[in-house]
């Protein structure tokens, strides 16, 4: 019964999580309007691709993209750069 009871415990909480947004593309993002044009047949799939852009308050920042089986480029992190001075 108490295997019942935490099983059920478990399962609620874990229906209670919240899936992480994803990050929206903002101008200078390589995503931005839209996936490009030319698709990166070379790089195999899984791979990480680098972006380095101005983040929308016109700090330096870099984004991370992986590429998808369908060889699109996902985005999965921006970060503000500090600045070395």
């Amino acid at each position: 019964m108490r295997k019942v009871i935490l099983a059920a415990t478990l399962a609620a909480g874990l229906a209670a999580c919240n899936a992480i947004p994803e990050i929206s593309p903002i101008p200078g993002s390589i995503t931005y309007g839209g996936q490009p044009a030319t698709k990166l047949t070379k790089a195999p799939v899984g791979s990480v691709v680098h972006h380095q852009l101005k983040d929308q308050y016109g700090k330096p920042a870099e984004e991370t993209y992986i590429i998808q089986p369908d060889r699109s480029l996902r985005l999965v992190r921006r970060e503000t750069v500090s600045d070395p001075s």
